[in-house]
């Protein structure tokens, strides 16, 4: 079972309003990504931190709610929060940043499927178009103690790219991997299909 975890604590203070309600394609940003990573995994962990109460409301009923405690400390101490979340049960995790809503389902199915095949010393499973790397990252339940190790000033990639090599690119078709909404600019992009 591979548990999805949505990062959607930020103030959005670039954006002025909170991503995870902005709309994309008739859903929000967050709506989408509960049913888009929903598909393939169990549970969709939504991690709250600023607007909580007001972002709360538009999470749908499967999504799990867990609330960031200090967000102020940044989008990894919302990825410890939903990793200290995870179910007993979950043999690995699919992290997003809300900002990122443009991904396909079919893309998160193809990364979930080469997870569950691939060699178990591989880490990380990550969407891959022309040579780029993007969003949700796919990641092993034995490298969820090196990300809560890390100190609040580090970053996820940190990790990330400390196992380069045990990590599986899955080539898709699929710009939305791409997408990271921080301002109106990149928002209106986005509503272009300009990612």
């Amino acid at each position: 079972m591979i548990a999805g975890i949505i990062l959607a604590a930020g103030a959005s203070s670039r954006m002025g309003t909170p991503k995870a309600l902005l709309d994309y394609r008739g859903e929000t940003f967050v709506g989408r990504l509960v049913r888009v990573l929903g598909g393939s995994s169990q549970p969709v962990i939504v991690v709250l931190g600023y607007h909580a109460d007001v972002i709360r409301e538009s999470v749908p009923a499967n999504a799990r709610i867990v609330v960031n405690p200090d967000p102020s400390r940044g989008q990894l101490s919302s990825l410890q929060t939903g990793l200290a979340a995870l179910p007993a049960e979950a043999d690995g995790f699919a992290f997003i940043p809300v900002d990122s809503p443009a991904v396909e389902a079919e893309t998160v199915a193809k990364l979930i499927q080469a997870f569950g095949r691939r060699d178990t010393s591989t880490l990380f499973v990550i969407p891959r178009q022309f040579g780029r790397r993007g969003h949700p990252v796919v990641a092993a339940r034995s490298i969820a103690a090196e990300f809560l190790a890390l100190r609040p000033t580090a970053e996820a990639r940190e990790v990330v790219h400390a196992h380069v090599n045990r990590t599986e690119y899955v080539d898709v078709d699929d710009s939305g991997i791409f997408a990271d909404v921080d301002d109106p600019e990149s928002y209106q992009r986005l509503k272009e299909g300009v990612v």
